[in-house]
């Protein structure tokens, strides 16, 4: 499976969902199945919820291939024209949620209505009454696709709303509009009723022609929105508006129609309105695991190779490497991906492209893993800020905050730091002044999925429907995903510790001799168990530290085992030692060092940060002491 032809060919997909179908069919070929697919597919929900590069559009081209859904589809993306059509859309007499609910309702009506034109013939093999009604509606309003060069979206709903604020031509369905709609009260009120009657012309003919019963229903299907969304409450209504008309749609046709919408997270998540809470039995919100992505790993690399036996084992253990820096690669991968397909597929072409194209290489190496991941962290930075740009403007400026330290923050230590880029922020953006707030930014910087926050003895991260990050909670991490490209890859800032004694003792090669033949235990010795005494003390300490993070512990405790290792170091084979006491000293400076730098972290003291860095400073105390020639019960208690 490793040889030179499967690399070569081995690629998986593209990162966006309408290239991967043009591309020769690795949708198809490698696409994975979810709940989401299946509730979407089934019908049980009409809202599909995810995050940027989570998968909406791969659902919704694969509702749309043949062979998955055999009712009719229609695709609705709206373009720049329709939807300024749509945020500028108003009706005297209407708040704007409603007026833009109609707007959404005609447009499901007019695609139902044209469907039924040409469904009614193929599937039913006749054109009842109503159907005919449909068709003179549509051509006498222009809404024919022949009747329309280009069939532009956006220059039909521009007519479609003239028509609901001006008079959409009825006669087809028998109402004189002008005559009838004389005396409404209102200009919305003229509208909704000649919406009525265009919405009951559709649903009588799928009443005659008995759709409900007999095939699929219609798919209306409404993606990409987010290209023609933005902070003002403009958009905001438009998206409020398409949710209240699809829920009118399914009321209104029962099984015959079935509205899909494909809604950011972040946009679904910033409307506030009224009826709001009658969607909740609606939404799906896409939630990736590892467990879901190496399954989406494998079924891709299938089907690029054509290697339909491709196991698991064989693709984690031949193509890649087995482990990187001692962790499982596809766990090392994964942890460092927002967990959506799109950041997936791009780590994992990254690493193929680094191994193939770069290297000449065919497998893929645990170094190709780290230097792919290095250039993914960069991208991935970037894309945050540009995946947020409408939303928060500012929060590309706040990256500096977390730059070349430690990746676990306290929330004391992120005030401090903040209120050193505020006046900057609040001058650069003051429209968002009330957000850029410490809680403000971390609120932000949780919800976007760049900080995790701690809870228990895990760290959570937004994306699986988790709280927000509560005003308690004191102890963030950034996420892996940014930490090569920030310079945080350390859970605290510590600088390691440089055996500077044992070096220079083993550069010059001189040793002492002193003391031959002496058969009591000498001072040398004593020293270096003293020292050794000092690292099992601070180690000690670390493991009552429950409250600190096991990333902050695991990192303490390794820079503690170098010093223990370099003990063994400086004790000779046979006899001799050599500034031992110039090595306390050395050791008792770096304790210093380090226990500084840990209170310097921010680390709350109810995480036991602060006990440790007591114990650290006291042992290094002792040391100094000790180096000076004073042993004895008060010399080497250390505080114990």
């Amino acid at each position: 499976m490793a040889g030179e032809p499967v690399l070569a060919d081995l690629h998986f997909g593209r990162e966006d969902a309408e290239r991967d179908v043009t591309d020769g069919l690795l949708l198809r070929g490698g696409f994975l199945s979810t709940n989401a697919t299946r509730a979407a597919v089934s019908g049980r929900k009409m809202l599909i919820i995810g995050r940027k590069g989570s998968g909406k559009s791969a659902i919704c081209m694969r509702l749309m291939a043949d062979g998955v859904h055999t009712g009719g589809k229609v695709l609705i993306t709206p373009d720049d024209a329709a939807g300024d059509e749509i945020r500028r859309f108003e009706l005297q007499g209407l708040p704007g949620d409603s007026a833009k609910s109609l707007i959404w309702r005609y447009v499901f009506a007019v695609n139902a209505a044209r469907h039924l034109v040409t469904h009614a013939a193929d599937a039913h093999g006749r054109k009842a009454g109503p159907v005919k009604a449909l068709r003179r509606f549509l051509k006498q309003n222009d809404e024919l696709p022949a009747d329309r060069p280009g069939d532009r979206f956006g220059d039909r709903l521009a007519q479609g709303a003239r028509g609901l604020q001006t008079a959409l031509s009825l006669e087809a369905f028998g109402f004189k509009a002008g005559v009838e709609l004389a005396h409404a009260p209102s200009e919305g009120a003229r509208a909704a009723r000649q919406l009525d009657v265009v919405e009951k012309g559709v649903a009588d003919a799928f009443a005659e022609l008995d759709c409900a019963a007999a095939h699929e229903p219609l798919l209306l299907l409404v993606d990409q929105l987010e290209q023609v969304w933005s902070v003002e409450p403009e958009s905001n209504s438009m998206v409020i508006g398409l949710l209240l008309a699809a829920k009118h749609a399914a009321g209104l046709y029962g099984r015959a129609v079935r509205c899909l919408l494909f809604l950011r997270a972040d946009i679904y998540d910033s409307l506030s309105f009224g009826e709001g809470d009658k969607f909740h039995g609606d939404e799906l919100r896409i939630v990736w695991t590892d467990h879901s992505l190496r399954e989406l790993a494998l079924a891709r690399a299938r089907a690029s190779t054509g290697a339909a036996g491709l196991s698991q084992e064989s693709l984690w253990r031949e193509i890649f490497p087995e482990s990187v820096r001692g962790e499982d690669t596809a766990a090392f991968i994964f942890s460092r991906c927002l967990p959506r397909p799109r950041d997936a597929i791009q780590f994992l072409n990254l690493c193929q492209e680094t191994a193939w194209l770069t290297h000449g290489r065919d497998r893929i190496t645990d170094s190709d893993v780290l230097q792919a991941g290095r250039q993914f962290s960069a991208w991935k930075l970037k894309d945050l800020a540009q995946e947020y740009l409408i939303a928060h403007p500012f929060l590309e400026r706040l990256f500096p905050l977390f730059q070349n330290t430690g990746y676990v923050v306290s929330r004391a230590a992120l005030g401090s730091r903040f209120e050193e880029a505020a006046e900057t922020l609040h001058r650069l953006f003051p429209a968002y002044a009330e957000a850029l707030t410490p809680s403000g930014a971390i609120d932000i910087l949780y919800s976007v999925g760049f900080l995790g926050v701690r809870r228990g003895n895990d760290v959570v991260f937004a994306g699986g429907g988790e709280l927000p990050a509560q005003p308690h909670e004191g102890e963030f991490h950034v996420h892996p995903c940014f930490r090569e490209a920030l310079g945080a890859t350390s859970a605290i800032d510590l600088r390691r510790f440089e055996p500077v004694a044992a070096g220079a003792r083993i550069a010059s090669g001189n040793i002492n001799v002193g003391g031959a033949g002496n058969t009591g235990v000498s001072r040398e010795y004593r020293l270096l168990a003293e020292l050794t005494r000092s690292c099992h003390s601070i180690l000690s300490q670390v493991g009552r530290a429950v409250g600190l993070a096991q990333d902050a512990r695991d990192e303490i405790t390794q820079q503690i085992d170098r010093v223990l290792n370099d003990v063994s170091a400086v004790r000779p084979r046979s006899g001799g030692y050599g500034d031992t006491a110039g090595h306390l000293l050395t050791a008792a400076h770096y304790f210093t060092s380090l226990a500084a730098q840990l209170r310097a972290s921010g680390l709350d003291d109810t995480t036991g940060a602060g006990s440790v860095a007591q114990r650290i400073e006291d042992e290094a105390r002792r040391l100094r002491r000790l180096a000076g020639g004073s042993f004895g019960s008060s010399g080497d208690s250390g505080g114990r």
